[in-house]
């Protein structure tokens, strides 16, 4: 039986970084993903981390052809809506997600991490994050309302038994920065025509607009993913790392096609807020697969 990467499920880390890399030789991807399949977690009982480590698909599949999901790639073109607004591709090699309870032990591994594979690749985007008001992103509303418990996480987001790459999952990670200012401008039952929830305590609204972010992402009609969403950011510049995974490409992209209004040309309003920076793809093995290359280095 095959195990998704433990740190996945993690829930109630307060500190994380992501770490997204290129391959200083593109040519010899087995440098890049041995060294990266090498790296360990402190092995403590206080103040630990959770490491997971992804690739970008066309990477993976090249060196592990029957052990990768078929048909999943990377995040490779701008998706540009039918009125111009883009969500920009930069995809990159391969990515770490650190997470644990203080920065501090999260600030150490990241740095010994990027000195365990400065030989084989080099850092392309950086950001960490943090909890805000327990479960709220920066727009002061709860994240992952519908999100599934975690006994039915895997179900929805690891690839099971009997499929190339089972164990896995997809990880969908993009950057998105707020436009506090206008955003906080709005009265509270404006941005909840616009969320499409209550802003207290979450509620989906009946008459929600075809516009709203819930009813752009209805998950019962897109499929339902696993989302570990973080703020990050400073003061002067910050958002939401939208972190979703699961076990088809399909529902991450049709959720991101459907706010960019090319399914009907209707547009997420939250994207008049909220602006793309980042996208990419990867595909984060199972613990089985990722020990193989690992027990290479």
């Amino acid at each position: 039986m095959s195990t998704p990467q433990s740190g996945l499920f993690a829930l109630g880390t307060a500190s994380h970084a992501y770490l997204e890399f290129d391959a200083r030789r593109p040519e010899a991807p087995v440098e890049l993903v041995g060294a990266v399949a090498a790296l360990r977690e402190p092995r403590t009982t206080i103040g630990g981390v959770n490491l997971v480590v992804g690739f970008r698909p066309e990477l993976w599949r090249e060196l592990v052809p029957e052990e990768a999901p078929r048909e999943v790639e990377g995040f490779n073109r701008d998706i540009v809506g039918p009125d111009g607004y883009t969500m920009p591709a930069t995809q990159h090699d391969a990515v770490l997600w650190i997470s644990g309870s203080a920065y501090d032990v999260v600030f150490d591994m990241a740095r010994e991490a990027i000195g365990a594979l400065e030989a084989a690749a080099s850092v392309a985007e950086e950001s960490s994050s943090w909890p805000y008001r327990h479960d709220r992103d920066l727009t002061g509303f709860i994240d992952g309302s519908e999100n599934p418990s975690l006994i039915e996480a895997p179900e929805f987001a690891v690839i099971p038994d009997g499929i190339p790459g089972a164990g896995g999952t997809i990880l969908l990670l993009q950057k998105w920065s707020h436009d506090a200012d206008a955003w906080e401008a709005l009265p509270v039952a404006r941005q909840e025509q616009v969320i499409g929830r209550t802003k207290d305590e979450s509620v989906e609204l009946d008459d929600k607009p075809a516009e709203s972010h819930v009813a752009r992402t209805d998950q019962d009609e897109f499929g339902k993913i696993f989302r570990r969403n973080m703020p990050y950011g400073t003061v002067t510049e910050h958002g939401t790392m939208f972190v979703g995974f699961s076990a088809q490409q399909r529902p991450l992209t049709a959720m991101l096609e459907n706010m960019a209004g090319l399914t009907d040309g209707i547009r997420d309003e939250l994207t008049v807020y909220t602006t793309a920076l980042t996208g990419a793809y990867y595909f984060v093995p199972s613990t089985q697969d990722l020990r193989r290359w690992g027990a290479m280095e």
